[in-house]
């Protein structure tokens, strides 16, 4: 199960220096439909590529939306050079099937 989407990153208000990407709807209905074994959190693990950095990491339901986001650690986003509120252009591979 593969996606490639662009969304804004944004800052987790409640947590600062917390950065993620909201996965788009169809996306997250798509992975939630997938049986699986219950992790923590509902997280499901990923492959994901932003530029030229790959990294496997894991998606989380958000809880006012139900949609997935995708955590993006610092090291990714110097790297990549991404800013708060810009966009992330992402291809990710659910790896938890």
């Amino acid at each position: 199960m593969r996606f490639t989407f662009t969304a804004p990153l944004w800052e987790w208000e409640a947590q600062a220096n917390w950065f993620f990407v909201r996965l788009p709807e169809e996306a997250s209905d798509d992975i939630r439909e997938v049986p699986r074994m219950p992790r923590g959190f509902g997280a499901v693990r990923v492959r994901v590529r932003v530029g030229g950095t790959t990294w496997t990491t894991s998606v989380f339901p958000e809880s006012k939306s139900g949609q997935y986001v995708l955590p993006v650690k610092q090291a990714v986003r110097k790297a990549e050079g991404l800013v708060d509120g810009g966009p992330v252009e992402v291809e990710l591979e659910v790896v938890d099937l």
